[in-house]
């Protein structure tokens, strides 16, 4: 990237926009769910397979892209892809049926994930050691502070338009990146380091080979399932069962939010500089795991009938803890990907997008926050298990 201060802030900007992307792409919608069902007249069910298909898509695009990223460099995706997402949600915006909504919703995700996928790579090209931590640090600002703004900016917008609106305002962004990336974003893979064999399947074993690479894929899996399963979740959980408004839901939601920001940052600016990686996120997963037990408890009625205050109590120290562990996870397994890169970041983030796809339904399964903190719980203690185990005598001294 380039060396002045101004390029890299430039190029930072450019990486955090493209860190947003997901929640842009499904949260901004949120709001505009019913008015899509009526446009169709179809049931909210089969709208909501807007939001998954556009799940997958991101999940398995990362699959093919960044490896293909490793072969042609960073620059070349990352505009191609950029400019389908913009075609596709201009696409979603002309939709005349709800089958091709989910269809053209698919190709958004997909072609979405190149931003999602390169971003983290290009990360990894330009930093080492705990640079790469204070970096994804950085960027968990961007994915906290993202999922609160992304539906109120859809309220916004339903103002003033209709969901059809919404595409066309997310296709004009994806123009003003595409703009961006050309004129201001140079390549950060040199051609001399790029890889012209054994991109795909080959890199994609080495991967699964590595048991480091893998605890720290693992532990970032159980992070977002925890995640995944409070968004799907909450919304119900905290209004219908505990009595929020709509409008406190919101600030909780907000207020979670803002926790998982604090620790991300407090993770970047003092933690990291103290502890070596692994120490964190095992702390991290273990704190997830006592705030899964603690919803457990309350969801079960072990404790009695809680307060909404002890609830979101309980659910802000669950998601703070995340400000310890997506950042941490991301950093360590890309520190060990120098020549793999785009592959490793495409089977970190299509992962976490495929356990976020499949927990979402099964958090409301029943008519109680039950499955959600059963979800919580086992993810946790599953991450924490397999981290532990995978990581235990493979770590070497991480560089500073």
């Amino acid at each position: 990237m380039s060396s002045t201060a101004s390029g890299r802030r430039l190029g930072f900007l450019v990486l955090a926009s493209l860190t947003a992307l997901p929640s842009l792409s499904s949260d901004v919608y949120l709001p505009a769910l019913p008015d899509v069902a009526e446009t169709f007249a179809t049931t909210a069910v089969v709208v909501q397979f807007t939001l998954t298909s556009c799940l997958i898509g991101m999940a398995l695009g990362q699959l093919a892209i960044g490896p293909l990223s490793d072969r042609l460099g960073r620059r070349r995706p990352l505009l191609a892809g950029m400019t389908l997402y913009t075609a596709a949600s201009l696409a979603c915006a002309l939709a005349p049926t709800a089958g091709t909504l989910i269809g053209l919703r698919f190709v958004q995700g997909a072609a979405g994930a190149a931003g999602i996928v390169i971003a983290r790579a290009i990360i990894r090209d330009l930093y080492e050691g705990v640079k790469i931590a204070q970096a994804f640090s950085t960027l968990m600002l961007i994915s906290g502070v993202a999922p609160v703004i992304a539906p109120l900016f859809g309220s916004t917008l339903l103002h003033v338009t209709n969901w059809r609106g919404v595409f066309a305002a997310l296709a004009v962004l994806g123009l003003a990146v595409v703009a961006v990336i050309a004129l201001g974003l140079p390549e950060t893979l040199p051609a001399t380091s790029r890889r012209s064999r054994g991109v795909g399947l080959a890199q994609m074993r080495s991967l699964f080979a590595d048991r480091v690479f893998t605890g720290c894929r693992i532990a970032a899996d159980g992070a977002f399932a925890a995640f995944f399963a409070y968004l799907a979740a909450s919304p119900f959980v905290l209004q219908n069962l505990y009595g929020a408004s709509p409008q406190t839901y919101a600030l909780l939601f907000g207020l979670n939010a803002a926790g998982m920001v604090a620790t991300g940052q407090l993770n970047g600016r003092y933690l990291i500089r103290r502890f070596p990686l692994h120490t964190i996120i095992t702390a991290g997963l273990g704190l997830l795991l006592l705030a899964g037990l603690g919803m457990l408890a309350l969801a079960t009625g072990l404790l009695g009938h809680p307060s909404l205050t002890i609830v979101c109590s309980v659910l802000f120290v669950l998601v703070s803890s995340l400000g310890l562990l997506i950042g941490n996870a991301n950093a360590l397994a890309m520190n060990r990907t120098a020549h793999a890169a785009g592959a490793a970041s495409a089977l970190l983030g299509s992962s976490s997008f495929l356990v976020g796809a499949l927990v979402s339904p099964l958090a409301g399964l029943t008519n109680s926050a039950v499955p959600m903190a059963l979800i919580q719980t086992l993810a946790a203690a599953a991450a924490l298990t397999s981290y532990t185990v995978l990581t235990r005598s493979h770590l070497n001294p991480e560089p500073q």
